[in-house]
């Protein structure tokens, strides 16, 4: 971790401090955490290689555009970095529309990126930022810059670590797009319901941290999606 006085000025709050002190003493869960995704990430993205084939092969043939979706995203200490996907939706969708997606039959998806999005194999990808410390596998799923303006001084504290593939707001938020879709305004209920809601989550998590609470999360969400 980085010296306090050497964080983003606008880290540098009471808010923050707060959460960096508790991370401060995890610094053997942190480094075990690091490990983990390195080592698994590595092992995963050599074993999938072939399910990476399979799924470029269908997005490519089912509809036009390019086979990865590169979006930019918030990471640690608030530095973009580009968040992989195998893309889900037509080309330009977020020129069509909002930066979250609303419904289960949002008209920017494709037929293909239907299934992806419902099993997460559109998720895939992010090994490769697992893989290159730019995410986690567990932790609060990164934003987009135009979300992370709406932090209070206390969210920023998430931009402390790794942004995550899953987390227990991802868990509990699964149905995120289904929510949003009986909501007069998506975008306002968002930003002021559920996105604090997920940061309560994401922050309570950075106080539990441990490496064995982050195998606990990824099993659960494994469950989950396998539910379909």
């Amino acid at each position: 971790m980085k010296k306090f006085e050497n964080l983003p000025h606008n880290f540098q709050v009471d808010a923050v401090k707060e959460y960096y002190d508790i991370l401060s003493h995890k610094k053997v869960s942190l480094f075990f955490k690091r490990l983990l995704d390195f080592l698994v990430s590595f092992i995963l993205i050599v074993l999938f290689c072939w399910l990476f084939l399979v799924v470029a092969i269908a997005v490519k043939t089912t509809s036009k555009g390019k086979i990865i979706f590169k979006q930019q995203r918030v990471g640690k200490y608030g530095k973009c970095f580009n968040v992989l996907k195998f893309r889900t939706m037509v080309t330009d969708a977020e020129k069509l529309g909002r930066q979250i997606t609303v419904g289960e039959k949002d008209p920017r998806v494709t037929s293909v990126g239907y299934f992806l999005r419902k099993f997460r194999f559109d998720e895939l990808p992010q090994l490769i930022n697992v893989l290159k410390g730019e995410m986690s596998f567990v932790g609060a799923r990164p934003e987009v810059p135009h979300y992370v303006e709406k932090y209070t001084d206390e969210m920023m504290a998430t931009l402390l670590l790794e942004p995550g593939i899953t987390g227990t707001a991802s868990i509990y938020f699964k149905d995120e797009a289904s929510m949003l879709e009986i909501e007069p305004d998506p975008e306002l209920c968002y930003i002021n319901h559920i996105l604090p809601k997920k940061m309560g989550m994401n922050l309570d998590y950075m106080k539990n941290l441990s490496v064995g609470y982050d195998i606990k999360i990824i099993f659960k969400t494994i469950f989950e999606v396998s539910k379909g």
